[in-house]
This record gives structure tokens, sequence and C-alpha cells, in this order.
């Protein structure tokens, strides 16, 4: 069976864990089509992984299995977990790294999710179906403590593309673990304060800002303490730092030719701030 089943990761392209867990895969669907989603996180990066898998995955076709592997906590008591929507499968460690996935669904399709008071878990209602990894007979034996995307995570994406169900996987939950989505804020000024969510191999500063949230097209935007007049177009509209809304829907300071990030000193986490202008 030909299904999709793709991988984001933190283990970089230097060794051969990615190569293990295709061989794995592919040792018990030999007609899977494998598409690395980046290997490129940074190391423990659980949000980094989750604000990638949420951009990307809408772009695949229905039914592909998505395995994201950022586990801080492999070899604990995390839970291994399937969470099936209406249009893919999931494949992850609970440890939060589906919560943009969730989040999104969650307010742009019929489904349903009820955020507890911490908003650190959430459960799961109408459009989502989520199993504990419980059945080791679909596991590669013996278990590593340390490589579970070899030994569990990869062998039940394999049979996820089988078609075999995920209750025959494991016990049905009705909650996961997350983790706050970070919102941009508006002041007493009016003023929105966002957040860089995503360094790309390019420098440019992905914001969690969209482009819904601006107040408008006469605004500046502060960064690092530098101004920048308006959004640009595109990126060869510009000629030195601009703002740009990318293909993500979200705010994005880029420099042309170099790198945002380096110019400005800038990483994830660091404010980025909307200022509207009064018009004349």
């Amino acid at each position: 069976m030909n299904s999709v089943i793709t991988l984001t990761t933190d283990f970089g392209a230097g060794d051969a864990y990615v190569a293990v867990m295709k061989g794995v895969i592919l040792s018990t669907n030999p007609e899977a089509n494998i598409v690395d989603i980046t290997h490129s996180v940074e190391p423990q990066n659980v949000y980094q992984a989750a604000f990638i898998l949420g951009y990307t995955y809408r772009y695949f076709p229905k039914k592909t299995v998505h395995v994201a592997i950022v586990d801080p906590g492999v070899g604990s008591e995390r839970r291994g977990v399937i969470l099936k929507t209406p249009s893919a499968l999931f494949v992850a460690p609970d440890n939060g790294i589906l919560s943009y996935v969730i989040d999104e669904l969650s307010s742009t399709e019929d489904l349903t999710a009820q955020y507890s008071k911490d908003q650190d878990l959430v459960t799961l209602g109408k459009g989502f179906e989520a199993v504990a990894i419980t059945e080791p007979r679909f596991w590669r034996q013996p278990v590593s403590t340390t490589f579970h995307g070899r030994d569990i995570f990869a062998p039940v994406a394999a049979a996820l593309s089988l078609d075999i169900s995920p209750y025959e996987l494991g016990e049905k939950i009705t909650s996961l673990q997350v983790f706050p989505i970070p919102k941009p804020l508006v002041d007493y000024q009016g003023n929105l304060t966002g957040t860089v969510l995503y360094v790309d191999h390019f420098g440019n500063l992905i914001t969690n800002i969209k482009k819904s949230d601006l107040p408008g097209k006469d605004i500046l935007i502060e960064a690092a303490g530098r101004l920048i007049q308006g959004i640009t177009n595109y990126y060869a509209e510009g000629e030195e730092l601009m703002a740009i809304i990318g293909s993500s829907s979200y705010l994005e300071i880029s420099l042309k030719n170099g790198s945002a990030a380096d110019f400005l000193n800038m990483r994830t986490g660091d404010e980025v701030k909307v200022i509207p202008q009064e018009e004349d």
C-alpha cells in the first residue's frame, strides 16, 4: 500500500537514526512513501517541532501518517500516542508536540477540544480520536529505552499506513498534554506585541502575529530596537530589513540577502511589536 508517512525529528542529518527509522517502516510496508519534513529541529525543542508540524501537515493528502519525535522524556513514563483527525493520523510522544495541530483544527474546523485551566491538558471532543500506544506485539523487540522512534513509533506508523486501526495498537484516551499557544497581546496604547516562534534556514524571524491580527496597513514594526515601516509585499521588493507576511500567513522579519536573526541578534521567544500609526 503506497501510503504517505512524514517524519519530523531533532535527529539531524549526520547520524543514522533517521535511516534506521525508515528501514523499520519499509520492512513493514515496502510501498510506503516516506517524506522528511525536517530533522533539523533544535535538540529537545518540542515547541519548535510543534510549530513546524502544525504548519506543514495541512499540505499533505488525507490519511497521511505524521510521525513527530522530539522526545526529551524518552524512556520515562510519558505515553506514546496516536491522534486521529478527519484529515490525518499523528504518531508522537505525549509531550505537547501536537499542540499546534489541535489548536488549529479546533479553531478552524468543526472539531472540538476543551482546555484545562492551566492549558496544559486538552480534553478531546468531536472530530478527534486518541489512543495511547500500549500494544507491544506491533513494536520492534527488544525496545530500547533511548530510541522509541525506531522500536515503537516507526513500526506503529507503518502499521497505520497499512490501515490497521489505531484501536488495535493501544487503548482509547480522551485527553493529551499540550502547552499554551503564545498569542499576540494588545496593550492599552493599541500596540500589538508578539513573539518569534521560529527562525528558518534563511534567518527569517517568523512571529506569532497573523495577517488578520494587524491593526491596518499604516504600521511600524519594532524588532530589537529597529523600526520597520509597513509591510513589504515580497522579498525582492525590500531594500534591507523588512516585514512581510510569509507563506505561513504569519508576520516575518527578513533581511534582503542576509539573515535577520543574525543581523538583529534575535532568537525564538524574542518580542516583536506592531505599532499603529495615526492617519493624517
